[in-house]
């Protein structure tokens, strides 16, 4: 019935639970296609940023796989080489080679790890920066109804907080697996030379702790998944203790506590039932390592039984019982490295589901339409109904209104009553629920995106306050234009910012924060309200829109800001919001808007001889001012 994005699906890597015998290779074969599916994506992330990781893991794999089994052969022989010395034999040449293959063995494993690790290092943090240059770059091209969603925010929350390390973590464990299997055959093939069924004993009974691994790993993923509210709640309740423009409030309120209290309790639920979980993960890994230390622990009295003169040597006890404990090794960390990727790879699907999110605010035209420039523009709303995502309320109702190029119109109305709404239908930030508005007499849905939001010369009430040099806060408002010093100055000058500006201590090169710079500087809320009206018309424009623009500023401002609109408006659509109506006696069309519908429409002498709302309104502020003037008469 109404507009907007579809609501995300809230999933739980949704694969329900077989019912009966028959479903069981359903349900396979979908968990291990989802598994390789997902595993695909982060090999494509990956090679994405860099193939070299690869070919370093590769390598390193193949170097790790192999080096175990040679370094147990060496020490077994230096051994063997040393009992012979001790029984008076003349080895001593075999002794010094097989020192210097021990020597020679752990300086080339200590360099190619020391390599492998600065590579790993080097190149993750260009893997963590191309993710969340994917994540921002989705984020750009997300429709503004998706961050009314907080199914939205769940999945960017985990998006961001998983796909960074997640990629490289599990690839390198996936190398670090395929190490392992190479280190175990070859140590099962020394040990078969024993007895074929000692290391077969091993890996059955590794078994179960692979089976709870991935039974929790899973259950992991999902408590992590569907208590994310809980984790945004803990993050906003710090930032509110932190944020400098909200801080001074909390202090003087005495919030603090309150606060602090709310973080605490919010941990308090997340941490208890992640803790049963850990809690019960770990009592069945303690009952199955008992198990397998006991088989182990009997592996190796029969090792031990069969050195004799005429058996085995004390060489070869080193490299069985050495084979022995990495066979032993291996399948432990081959458990643990797969349960690891299978976790992994859950956490990706973050990032899956937030790049799938699509843009439904694009062009209805297969080759949408140009927008003029620099010409006079009219705007029709035609029966526009709104109503938010994830809401059954219309904040607009039965719209309509038409301006023609050049008027200036004045969105009057009480807080509420659905004038910056209009505002970003109008600007097609969002699509209305029914009915269509026009520009130059076409859908607006028509036009591409990027000519028409080149049109629009904005401000709105929660303009941007952003962290970087003067200079750059007015530029922002073209973008296309670049940085012109001329327009700069002229924006700075008709907004009246430029008096402040010339007044800081790098005029239009200071930083306006001391978040990241000592020097920055901290604006009152007027001074960025100029900068934003500087911004406004900085911007080459053809429609102005200003949402309360001069809401934080003194009268004299103000008047300055209406006079400098005036003279720049020739040809040009305008459209105030403003609460101060002194500026709408000037406007060629005032629309007033009570609960979402337009009550009245005209200019000021019309409006004023209806003697409705409008009357109302600029009647109850002109006797504010009055009694002002007389009580300071007096």
């Amino acid at each position: 019935m109404f507009g907007g994005p579809p609501p995300f699906k809230k999933f739980d890597n949704g694969l329900k639970k077989p019912k009966s015998i028959k479903e069981v290779p359903s349900y396979l074969g979908k968990l291990i296609g989802g598994f390789f599916s997902r595993y695909a994506y982060i090999f494509k992330l990956v090679w994405e940023t860099s193939p070299l990781i690869l070919f370093a893991m590769a390598f390193s794999s193949l170097f790790n796989g192999v080096t175990p089994v040679l370094g147990a052969f060496v020490s077994a022989e230096l051994i063997n080489s040393l009992v012979d010395l001790y029984h008076g034999l003349d080895v001593k040449s075999d002794v010094l080679f097989w020192i210097s293959m021990q020597f020679g063995y752990l300086v080339i494993q200590g360099i190619v790890s020391t390599l492998y690790n600065a590579i790993i290092r080097i190149l993750s943090e260009k893997v963590v920066n191309h993710i969340k240059v994917k994540i921002i770059t989705k984020s750009k091209d997300i429709d503004l109804a998706q961050f009314d969603l907080p199914e939205f925010y769940e999945k960017l929350e985990n998006a961001s907080r998983e796909a960074g390390f997640r990629p490289v973590q599990i690839l390198s464990s996936t190398f670090s697996m395929l190490s392992n299997i190479i280190s175990v055959i070859s140590f099962i093939t020394v040990l078969c030379v024993l007895d074929w069924r000692a290391p077969l004993l091993i890996i059955v009974f590794a078994l179960p702790a692979a089976i709870i691994k991935f039974v929790y790993g899973r259950k992991n993923f999902l408590y992590m998944r569907r208590h994310s509210k809980e984790r945004r709640l803990m993050e906003y309740y710090s930032s509110v203790m932190t944020n400098k423009d909200i801080v001074k409030e909390v202090r003087l309120f005495n919030l603090s506590d309150i606060f602090i209290d709310k973080f605490q309790n919010t941990f308090k639920r997340y941490y208890k039932g992640m803790k049963r979980l850990v809690i019960r993960e770990n009592i069945w890994h303690i009952i199955i390592t008992i198990v397998t230390a006991a088989v182990n622990a009997l592996l190796f009295l029969y090792i031990a039984l069969n050195v004799s003169p005429n058996g085995l040597t004390v060489g070869d006890f080193s490299l069985y019982s050495g084979s022995l404990n990495s066979i032993i090794g291996c399948v432990g960390t081959l458990v643990s490295t797969t349960a690891t990727i299978y976790e992994g790879t859950l956490f990706i699907d973050n990032m899956i589901a937030f790049n799938k999110v699509e843009r439904k605010i694009t062009p209805i035209l297969d080759e949408p339409a140009s927008v003029q420039r620099h010409t006079p523009h009219t705007i029709e709303f035609k029966n526009v109904y709104f109503a938010y995502p994830g809401s059954e309320k219309y904040v607009l109702k039965n719209i309509n209104f038409k301006l023609n190029g050049g008027d200036t119109a004045v969105l009057v109305g009480l807080n509420g009553a659905g004038k910056t709404t209009l505002i970003k239908l109008l600007t097609r930030l969002y699509d209305p629920s029914e009915g269509v508005i026009l520009l130059d007499g076409r859908d607006i849905r028509e036009y591409d995106l990027d000519e028409l939001y080149s049109i629009y010369g904005i401000i709105f009430q929660d303009f941007g306050k952003y962290a970087v040099q003067a200079s750059e806060n007015i530029c922002f408002g073209d973008t296309d234009k670049g940085y012109n010093e001329e327009d700069m100055v002229r924006a700075a000058i008709q907004s009246g910012a430029n008096d402040f500006i010339e007044q800081l201590p790098k005029k239009y090169d200071t930083y306006l924060s001391k978040f990241f710079e000592d020097d920055g500087t901290e604006l009152s809320i007027g001074q960025w309200q100029k900068l934003a009206v500087a911004r406004a018309f900085y911007s080459d424009s053809d429609i102005l829109i200003l949402d309360e623009p001069t809401a934080s500023l003194d009268a004299l401002a103000e008047q300055q800001i209406f006079n400098e609109i005036d003279s720049l408006r020739e040809n040009m659509t305008t459209i105030f919001v403003s609460h101060r109506l002194s500026s709408a006696t000037r406007a060629d069309v005032i629309i007033v808007l009570e609960m979402g519908e337009i009550v009245e429409m005209g200019n000021h002498n019309e409006l004023m001889a209806l003697n409705g709302k409008y009357h109302e309104l600029f009647s109850a502020q002109a006797e504010r001012y009055i009694n002002y003037l007389d009580k300071n008469d007096k």
